[in-house]
């Protein structure tokens, strides 16, 4: 996985790479998938959600230049997957997961790994951020936005940096976000697919069942 699918396909951070090779990535995919956890593929977890593929998470996290000690902001928990490659590259988490079912599992899974005091995992509306967290070295939004989070940006600190997928549920374009004082510089990343982001700052409950699991691949 590390060599084909992330080195091999630009993926140059050595820490990333690193942590991507040390979380076991079987222990975040459903009993029956697990044949297919190093697949390059987005795989089906519960609640309708999804587990992003390797690729996606590496880039993610490339982009968003970790740090250990940083305290990175997640919206949308998942599976916990994401949370564990920046917990494992030392960074203190605040994970943020609408679904109650998908946060305790997620909590379960940390602790089992050893990474459960590097991760806060909190039930609630992600798409507004937690301002009376903030300032964070990061955010990372593993869910499709209709357009940058509004509340977002705001709580990055002095040169942070905001990755999210801006666009309709049917693709997106993952979107860097870089602070600079009060300004914001914003640069294109590729395209993606993610499930919708649900919430205030994200799409309606509607769109995410018209395109839940299963039957779709979201990235």
């Amino acid at each position: 996985m590390v060599e084909r699918q992330l080195r091999g396909r630009g993926i140059l951070n050595e820490a990333v790479l690193a942590a991507l090779a040390t979380v076991p990535r079987e222990r975040f995919v459903p009993p029956d998938l697990v044949s297919r956890t190093y697949s390059d593929d987005a795989l089906p977890i519960a609640s309708g959600q999804s587990i992003s593929q390797p690729y996606m998470v590496a880039r993610m996290t490339e982009l968003l230049e970790p740090q250990p000690g940083m305290r990175v902001l997640e919206v949308g928990t998942g599976s916990g997957y994401q949370a564990a490659v920046l917990a494992q590259l030392g960074c203190l988490v605040v994970s943020v997961e609408r679904h109650a079912d998908l946060a305790e599992a997620a909590r379960a899974r940390l602790e089992g790994l050893g990474l459960a005091g590097r991760v806060d995992i909190v039930v609630g509306d992600g798409s507004v951020g937690r301002p009376g967290e903030a300032p964070f070295g990061a955010i990372v939004v593993t869910a499709a936005a209709p357009r940058i989070p509004e509340a977002l940006p705001g709580q990055l600190g002095e040169g942070g940096r905001l990755v999210v997928p801006v666009g309709p549920p049917q693709g997106q374009e993952l979107t860097l976000v870089i602070r600079h004082g009060n300004t914001f510089e914003r640069r294109e990343c590729g395209a993606c697919v993610f499930v919708p982001l649900v919430g205030a700052a994200g799409f309606s409950e509607d769109a995410e069942r018209r395109y839940r699991w299963p039957g779709r691949l979201f990235e």
